[in-house]
């Protein structure tokens, strides 16, 4: 193929088979549009609960080695076609935005197509001094958190067009949200979308422009090809069935990663693939590119004009070393990029394609995070996969990376490029890359491009630190963690699945009696509800499911009005996670917003896990954090939650957390932040696990929870057949629709009225406490929710229910007969009911310190 071909942007016609045939014929998926599209994608399928099938890009040189010309082409010619649409004038104005990790290489060549126009990536990549301009996370991916890093501050600032670059416009959730951001930080007339494919269903067709609207600003499309995705029923479970059934056949042939080869003789660790023929391991070649000093390697903090021509003057010379450094004889080689460092490799390898000659076929393709399923087969876009550990210590803690169609592909050589943060001891491991690369092709060249740091005032230390984790883990997700999708919730905690920390009720109580012990230390054995318990749930559900939709989309619009147009929502575990679901779903059907939602643990007489918010301080605004509940009983944990938050700031000097809890139901009158003040029954407070995503109530020990751990929960598995949180959750969410305009009246009035917390619902505990003798308020569990709690943990001494309250307590009175506990009918009572628990009668009831009560 001729380079005129190339910069125009025509891929190499895919010869005989379609890469996307396997999966097509197996789950009957179909590209319909553009005939270009099977020249641009094949299909691969990955482990996903809400999305088996990829689309593989066959011109974006990141999962599928390609000649960089037709790599670069593609941008360039897209970059092009941006400036022939904003005019010469508003594209010297303009600047350009590209997509961690995928896209960074494609924004920077769509940069270098419009002209003169700077570029910044966003980054997964946290740098010590400069201060983040912004940042949102991504729903479909595996690895969320992006920050927008520029060394100029500036740079997003301007009232020029702003171009967003990604691979593919499919949902457009994650280029929406970042324009919603970027455009109450820096707002403009104009934005221009570009994507090598415009892969939108019907339904998301049109919000782009309803977005564009409600912004008031331009918006426009530009993508090489169009089309959509059409997907049989079923094709979901057919798709995590073949998952399953490939992985189990590879592990059986020795190999970890997913993928059933075709090759006779199972492979070596780490690779699903044919592996090379020799014996030996060598060492990866180095190479001296002599990088400019001072030039940034990519876009990370920016990439101006002039970097740009500093880059072209060097490109010859750094190409004519790598072709020196290459074996001699070698005729099909491949320049491999790392993760977000593809633009500095993809320019090198189309260098090196224009001095190496015709004789030389050069390829280019980069490492990645994304995990995918391998099978060698013709019809099938990725055939094998290395398998090697994260080399540059990632942020977000060590994991599995990935390098797909390179063993095996016939290789004489690869020419690794990594930037200098990635040259570690983990690079040169007997299972790092260089190794796994070694194992396949006969000649590994190493070039290392140096890590560009913008130059930042150095950040004075803070006298007399407290000693902290250089890292902390990501959130645990579903399914591996809890039966909630990944992108629904990001625990904050530690999984102590394998740990026995039930115990009988009774034995429990004990424990805490006799020793002093805290509740926290332990859990109850699960509740398992009988058949006219759950019978009793279902029927709940339906009578409030319009109920409780009313009080999500109500909440949720008081804290877009009042606490940030783009909150973090972090509901303490577990009861404020169903809640902080509900939300985050009324934020996406209502706004089209994605927005990050994490659960941490709470503890009475402990604090907020201080881990939990040093991780949320390094990966978002704390003044945008949010903190969810389900319920308010007498605000307890209200009063817990700002006094640890008053401890954090102390202790770490982090500012910004607003202790003020967001609440579905606030019948004590103690937050502002509420969708009602009915005391109301909560469908999800009748159950423990079986509908807060199979997730035990959070754990605090000091032999399981060290100093720098966040706090554990358990995940029960096992309980799979009998989980409703789904259940709850959709039963919720599809009344959205029907309680819009009603939740439109509700917000209204809330927002013109006085909500100024009485703490009623406080004074009426205090009363109740003499009244029946307890004389700890700790032990008086007022309203709906907390009622049930008591029912289900503890051993309840009896019940106050308000004279004719309704079906909200049949599920209290259901449980009250089983357990043989009294309900007492009181009249004036301002909660619908009141769970007591009295030490006399009850081994091992808590107070204010987590701790037992004894008389």
């Amino acid at each position: 193929m001729t380079e005129r071909a190339h910069a125009e942007g025509h891929a190499e016609e895919p010869v005989g088979v379609w890469s996307g045939s396997w999966v097509a014929e197996r789950l009957g998926v179909e590209l319909a549009g553009d005939e270009a599209l099977t020249g641009l994608l094949g299909l691969a399928l990955r482990r996903n609960p809400k999305r088996a099938h990829l689309l593989v890009s066959n011109v974006l040189g990141k999962h599928v080695p390609q000649s960089p010309s037709v790599v670069y082409g593609h941008g360039v010619a897209l970059g092009r076609r941006v400036r022939e649409l904003l005019g010469a004038d508003a594209a010297e104005r303009a600047v350009v935005l590209g997509y961690a990790e995928t896209a960074t290489g494609l924004g920077h060549s769509v940069a270098d197509g419009l002209g003169p126009a700077p570029y910044l990536h966003s980054t997964r990549r946290p740098v010590t001094g400069v201060a983040r301009a912004g940042g949102f996370e991504e729903s479909h991916s595996h690895a969320t958190s992006h920050l927008l890093l520029p060394a100029d501050p500036a740079l997003l600032a301007g009232d020029g067009p702003l171009v967003l670059v990604d691979d593919e416009f499919s949902t457009g959730n994650t280029v929406l949200n970042t324009v919603r951001d970027l455009h109450e930080r820096y707002p403009r007339e104009r934005y221009v979308v570009v994507a090598l494919v415009d892969m939108r269903s019907a339904a998301d067709a049109g919000r782009l422009e309803e977005f564009a609207r409600e912004i008031g600003a331009r918006v426009d499309l530009v993508a090489a090809a169009s089309g959509t995705v059409r997907l049989p029923d079923g094709v979901l479970e057919k798709g995590q069935a073949l998952v399953t059934r490939y992985e189990a056949e590879s592990a059986q042939a020795g190999g970890p990663s997913s993928a059933a080869p075709s090759w006779p003789v199972a492979p070596p660790e780490g690779v699903v693939g044919p592996a090379h023929d020799h014996r030996t391991h060598p060492r990866a070649t180095p190479v001296n590119l002599r990088w400019p000093a001072g030039l940034p390697d990519g876009g990370r903090h920016g990439f101006t004009a002039a970097d740009r021509d500093r880059l072209e003057r060097a490109l010859p010379g750094m190409a004519a070393r790598i072709a020196e450094a290459l074996p001699a004889g070698a005729r099909r080689v491949l320049v491999l990029g790392f993760e977000e460092l593809m633009y500095a490799p993809l320019r090198l390898a189309r260098a090196l394609e224009q001095t190496a000659g015709d004789g030389v076929d050069v390829r280019y393709s980069t490492t990645t995070r994304s995990p995918v399923l391998a099978v060698d087969d013709p019809g099938y876009a990725i055939r094998t996969r290395l398998v090697f550990p994260a080399h540059d210590d990632p942020a977000d803690g060590p994991g599995e990376r990935y390098a797909y169609n390179v063993a095996g592909a016939g290789f004489d050589a690869v020419v690794a490029v990594v930037d200098s943060a990635a040259d570690t001891p983990a690079l040169h491991a007997p299972d790092g890359l260089a190794a796994r690369l070694a194992a396949h092709v006969p000649h590994v060249l190493l070039a290392i491009v140096p890590s560009y740091v913008p130059d930042v005032p150095p950040v004075p230390p803070v006298p007399q630190a407290p000693e902290r984790p250089s890292m902390l883990p990501e959130p645990l997700r579903g399914p591996a963690f809890s039966s909630y999708a990944p992108d629904e919730v990001g625990w904050l905690l530690q999984d102590l699945s394998d740990v026995t920390l039930e115990a009988p009720t009774e034995e429990r109580e004990e424990a805490i009696q006799s020793g002093g012990a805290h509740y926290a230390e332990s859990l109850p054995v699960e509740y398992q509800p009988s058949e006219q318990y759950q019978e009793l749930f279902h029927a709940a559900l339906e009578a409030s499911a319009a109920r409780l939709a009313r009080a999500v989309g109500a909440v949720t619009e008081i804290v877009l009005a009042e606490r940030s147009p783009r909150p973090v929502l972090v509901s303490l575990a577990r009861a404020g996670t169903p809640v902080g679901v509900l939300m985050r779903r009324w934020a996406r059907y209502r706004h089209g917003l994605d927005l990050s939602h994490y659960a941490v643990s709470i503890v009475r007489g402990r604090g907020i896990d201080a881990n939990a918010l040093r991780w949320l301080a390094g990966h978002h605004d704390p003044a945008d954090v949010v903190f969810v509940d389900g319920w308010t009983g007498k605000g307890a944990i209200t009063r817990e939650l700002a006094a640890a938050l008053r401890d954090f700031e102390a202790s770490d000097g982090v500012t910004g957390f607003d202790p003020e809890i967001a609440v579905l139901a606030d019948p004590g009158s103690c937050v502002r932040t509420y969708g009602t003040r009915d005391d109301f029954l909560i469908p999800s407070a009748c159950l423990n696990s079986t509908v807060s995503g199979l997730v035990s109530r959070t754990v605090l020990r000091a032999d399981l929870v060290g100093p720098h751990d966040f706090h554990g929960a358990k995940f029960y598995r096992e309980l799979a057949g009998a989980d409703l949180s789904p259940a709850f959750l959709d039963a919720v969410s599809a009344c959205f629709p029907d309680v819009t305009d009603a939740v439109d009246t509700h917000v209204k009035d809330l927002l013109s009225a006085d909500r100024t917390p009485t703490w009623e619902g406080w004074a009426a505990v205090e009363r109740i406490s003499e009244e029946y003798g307890i004389h700890d308020v700790n032990l008086v569990k007022p309203g709906v929710g907390e009622t049930t709690r008591v029912m289900l943990r503890r051993v309840p001494w009896k019940v106050l229910a308000r004279a004719g309250a309704g079906a909200d307590l049949d599920h209290v009175r259901l449980l009250a007969e089983q357990r043989g506990v009294a309900v007492e009918e009181v009249d004036g009572l301002p909660y619908t009911c009141v769970g007591l628990i009295h030490p006399q009668y009850t081994r091992g009831a808590t107070g204010a310190d987590g701790k037992a009560v004894t008389l």
